[in-house]
């Protein structure tokens, strides 16, 4: 997965002074006609009816400048909720609002429809689903750091979330208290069941693009696999196996109730899978929600982000070194997380590495900016080969820490090697081995004394030489 350091752009709309507690949707899309194409005018009429009256009493140049800025927010988040445009014109969705604002009932229905498919709002309400069963608390902060864990950002002290909980709350969706989902009213708004995001989120890139690629076609009738690939190849820039589509990709479109696909001939020659969609595959559902997937963590991220760490440490003893392998890469997670670093990305390739692969970036902005990348090892000993790997990646990722935790032993080679590093150069290397990994078992807290420990090293090692 390639991702931009830094991004400056938010994933949620922007929704400040544009919220129901403060303004009446109806209201506004009348006012958004009467001045139709004049966004001057839009705002002014926003600030009579609804900020006239804020610091009410205040006729200075400060006064007046935040009751115009709290219009002009109002407009910008009708904009980022795709009602209007930038010259305060009704967007097609936006006409459809103002032909419904005497209905408040279908209103706020197709306001929630409209988020929950084209605002990410799928995505926030999956990943409150996830923090719920993993036993989380759900408060602000946490949901922003669970939102990013999904590749979902929105800028610091934003009320993104907030926003879109309280237009999903007029269409029932959250009830009781503040984060509670309704799940048969998100059923029934969505139109589709909640867990076929989930779902969708657990597909390939390539069985995302067949499934795309077959919806955009329009056609119920069966159709070549292999010409459907070659249209989801040049339409989403994936590649497809040429002789096990149908094990990487059709299998699991058809387990899933998308698709249906039938081998018309056996033997040599044979013909390729003719595939029809069925009535689960809903074109104007599965585009939009597929949307949201496109530059979210991997999926395999989103099994880790539900596992109690106690679940965790016991895949960690699996046999299975693959189960066990993907365990110990979610416990580097939740390792990171409890030092309230913010996920960034899962294994980086390509352009991105220089071809080779990282397990998880965090960074953290607590008094100066860090970049912390670390690697996750499920051997019995660490080398200097691994560490100095690592080292080498942080000129790509422009690293300050790299952590590298592993069930084993770490080599003496590898301990000194990382030590010249960190004696030359900024760097910090962290190494977590099998026996830090069983006492923060019994002891989540003791992950403290263990950065601790390898901070004092590092400290020793980087004395200036003046005061030596």
């Amino acid at each position: 997965m390639n991702i931009t350091m830094g991004r400056a752009t938010s994933d949620l709309p922007f929704g400040s002074e544009f919220s129901p507690s403060q303004i009446d949707l109806p209201v506004v899309l009348e006012l958004v006609k009467k001045h139709e194409g004049d966004p001057h005018a839009l705002e002014g009429a926003i600030l009579k009816r609804y900020f006239s009256g804020y610091a009410e009493g205040r006729k200075d140049e400060e006064g007046v400048y935040n009751r115009g800025k709290l219009a002009n927010n109002c407009k910008l988040g009708l904009i980022a909720y795709r009602i209007i445009d930038r010259d305060a014109r009704f967007t097609p969705f936006g006409r459809e609002l103002y032909g419904l604002r005497g209905d408040e009932m279908k209103l706020y229905d197709a306001v929630a429809r409209h988020i929950l498919l084209n605002l990410n709002g799928m995505a926030l309400v999956q990943c409150l689903q996830d923090m719920t069963v993993a036993g989380e608390e759900v408060n602000l902060t946490t949901l922003r750091d669970g939102l990013a864990a999904r590749g979902i950002h929105y800028p610091p002290g934003g009320k993104h979330p907030s926003i879109m909980r309280l237009w999903l709350a007029k269409a029932g969706v959250f009830v009781g208290s503040r984060w509670q989902i309704d799940e048969l009213r998100l059923q029934e708004i969505l139109g589709t069941k909640p867990a076929d995001f989930e779902t969708l989120a657990r597909f390939t890139p390539e069985q995302r693009a067949f499934l795309r690629a077959l919806a955009n076609t329009g056609t119920m009738t069966p159709q070549p696999a292999n010409e459907l690939a070659k249209l989801a190849a040049t339409t989403y820039g994936v590649r497809f196996p040429e002789k096990s589509l149908p094990k990487l990709v059709l299998h699991a479109l058809v387990e899933a109730g998308y698709i249906t696909a039938e081998k018309t001939t056996t033997g040599r020659g044979a013909k390729p899978f003719l595939v029809a969609p069925t009535g689960k595959l809903d074109a104007e559902i599965i585009g939009p929600l597929i949307d949201q997937l496109k530059n979210q963590t991997d999926p395999k991220l989103l099994d880790l982000l539900k596992k109690p760490l106690e679940s965790i440490l016991a895949g960690m003893r699996s046999a299975d070194r693959y189960v066990s392998g993907l365990a110990l890469e979610a416990l580097a997670f939740k390792l990171m997380r409890l030092l309230d670093m913010t996920y960034v990305a899962t294994r980086l390739r390509a352009q991105s590495t220089g071809g080779a692969e990282v397990d998880l970036i965090f960074e953290s902005a607590r008094l100066v900016f860090s970049r912390w990348q670390v690697q996750c090892k499920n051997t019995n000993r660490v080398s200097l080969d691994d560490v100095a790997k690592e080292v080498g990646l942080t000129h790509f990722l422009k690293s300050n820490v790299v952590v590298v935790v592993t069930t084993g032993e770490i080599g003496a080679e590898a301990r000194r090697y990382a030590n010249k590093i960190m004696k030359d150069s900024n760097l910090a290397v962290v190494m977590l081995n099998g026996v830090d990994l069983t006492t923060i078992d019994k002891n989540p807290p003791a992950i403290v004394d263990v950065f601790n420990r390898e901070a004092r090293t590092a400290m020793k090692l980087k004395v200036l030489e003046a005061l030596e």
